[in-house]
């Protein structure tokens, strides 16, 4: 009887490890791993955070410059592959050469023309680091700047940057917050604050290049692309849109049904010879600033399905034109011509000197506010 009573209770205890065991392996997503990626040349530490959900979708990303430096989703099978293009150390990002990997970009995303544009009568200066043109938020962007972490347990990672009046030309202090969060729906969720100041202009996004084969696996031409927009923004030789909000029928940027993306690249467009292919923003269907469908991108080798969800006007698709196989990435792999697609969700190009456009300025006592959804599945 006693030793009847010992089995019971050993196999009790045996049952309650199990149980602590199983449920750590449940919850095993929730907790935020943090690793140093790096030093800065000015001397500033720079650190990897991983998160991860309980699907095993992964996100590495740093505070230098917002970076998603990995991001492991599953394909039909369940296999996880990296599909972002990106650099295995911090020196890749540093380097001047980067063409914003997986970067946090502000505060202007996309180009301003001439890097100058009036607001209340005062006329700004910015640098011009894109031909004629200012890109990105300048010479020092939010992509170069070490951000600050809110480092608190779980499976989102607040970041918060504080840009001086004056900053790469820009006015007013402006405080910003991004928080990228991974959801079990397997979402890499971004959302983004600011406020200010003075008056000022502000267009946040976020710069992935995706290739949902797996980075470094091919160009994305045979990508199936759908953008939820009936309309784009034709742009001039230095890719500054000329104001019109041209209707993509009977072109090649009618994405609104699923194409290939190398379907119509090299037709003989004038849009697509300004850009060396897409690189071109796309005015989204909606109504309503709560979340809506931007586009989706389907890769059929893999089954992987990304859906884009964003509070944006527009979209921003930009095909990799510009990769020519210089940039040695995660690896060692080179990243050759069309690697890569971003879809970068904003407001348009060039809207501080466009007042047909959708309005840019923040206002002291407003906040900014926006959200995208990068949701991913795969089909058998």
């Amino acid at each position: 009887m006693f030793l009847h009573k010992m089995a019971v209770l050993n196999l009790a205890a045996l049952l309650i490890v199990s149980l602590i065991a199983i449920s750590g392996q449940k919850h095993e997503g929730s907790a935020m791993k943090k690793e140093i990626f790096g030093t800065t040349p000015d001397g500033k530490t720079a650190y990897l955070y991983t998160l991860e959900n309980h699907n095993g979708m992964k996100a590495r990303i740093t505070n230098y410059g917002g970076i998603v430096v990995s991001l492991f989703v599953p394909d039909k099978s369940g296999e996880l592959d990296d599909i972002v293009l990106g650099y295995d150390s911090l020196s890749g990002y540093i380097n001047n050469n980067s063409p914003y990997f997986g970067a946090l970009i502000g505060r202007y995303g996309n180009r301003i023309s001439r890097g100058k544009f009036t607001l209340n009568g005062k006329e700004y200066t910015l640098a011009t680091n894109n031909g004629p043109n200012h890109l990105h938020g300048g010479l020092m962007g939010f992509n170069k700047v070490v951000w600050d972490v809110d480092e608190k347990p779980g499976r989102s990672l607040a970041l918060t940057y504080f840009s001086k009046d004056g900053e790469e030309g820009y006015p007013g202090n402006l405080s910003v917050k991004v928080v990228y969060t991974i959801t079990d729906k397997n979402e890499l969720r971004i959302e983004y604050s600011a406020t200010t100041d003075m008056p000022t202009v502000i267009n946040l996004t976020h710069h992935s290049y995706f290739n949902l084969a797996g980075a470094g696996k091919g160009d994305i031409l045979s990508h199936e692309l759908m953008i939820n927009a009936n309309r784009f923004t034709p742009v001039d030789s230095t890719l500054i849109p000329t104001g019109e909000s041209r209707n993509v029928k009977g072109s090649p940027f009618d994405f609104r049904k699923p194409q290939s993306v190398g379907e119509r690249i090299n037709d003989n467009d004038e849009q697509l010879r300004y850009g060396r292919g897409y690189d071109h923003n796309f005015v989204l269907n909606r109504g309503a600033k709560d979340l809506k469908l931007a586009a989706r991108v389907f890769e059929k080798s893999t089954g992987r399905l990304m859906e884009v969800f964003t509070t944006e006007p527009g979209v921003q698709f930009y095909s990799g034109n510009f990769l020519d196989g210089t940039n040695i990435g995660k690896n060692g792999i080179s990243y050759k011509h069309r690697y890569g697609l971003c879809l970068e969700t904003q407001h348009f190009p060039d809207s501080p000197n466009k007042p047909q456009f959708p309005s840019t300025v923040l206002n002291p006592g407003k906040k900014y506010s926006s959200t995208t959804v990068y949701r991913f599945s795969a089909k058998k």
